[in-house]
């Protein structure tokens, strides 16, 4: 299958319909570590005022574009240690652009990213364990399971195991 390409960019005020859009998104929240809406203020907010200065923020936020030059989702560095050269990774994709490699050509283009402009030495990432199509997403990468958390993520119902995968640079 070839990998489509895409295009990473930061972050503009036309993109708060979309932002607004999937952080608000209740499916999401049991994957993540938010599980409470955001407002349009608070939101408009962040995209004002982030410098887009990892060093900064301790976070880099940037939206996906597809060769039709659509907005198909948003890749996030968070949580950023610049100390041990690592931080954590967070990957949404919109419904109806899944499955067909957005996911893998993003984490390649941030891979390459982080390596070459950030100077990271791993990426890591928290995954639903049940989630299945995404860590053998991170495996295709080469990405290695380092831990699994018992009971980490709760669904608002049950609690679900998380496994901690790690890119290594």
């Amino acid at each position: 299958m070839k990998t489509p390409k895409i295009t990473l960019r930061a972050i503009e005020p036309e993109d708060l319909d979309l932002l607004y859009r999937i952080e608000n998104d209740v499916k999401l929240w049991n994957i993540g570590t938010s599980n409470v809406p955001y407002s349009r203020y608070t939101l408009h907010d962040y995209i004002a005022n982030a410098s887009g200065d990892i060093y900064v923020d301790r976070q880099v936020r940037m939206m996906i574009e597809n060769e039709a030059r659509q907005v198909i989702g948003i890749v996030d560095i968070v949580n950023f240690d610049p100390r041990n050269r690592r931080a954590e990774l967070g990957l949404v994709i919109e419904e109806p652009y899944r499955q067909q490699g957005y996911a893998y050509s993003t984490l390649m283009e941030i891979r390459h990213y982080a390596l070459s402009v950030i100077h990271l030495r791993q990426l890591f990432a928290f995954i639903d364990a049940r989630n299945v199509a995404c860590l053998e997403l991170f495996r295709k990468l080469g990405c290695q399971e380092s831990a699994r958390l018992k009971d980490w993520l709760f669904d608002g119902v049950d609690y679900h195991e998380a496994v901690v995968m790690q890119m290594i640079l």
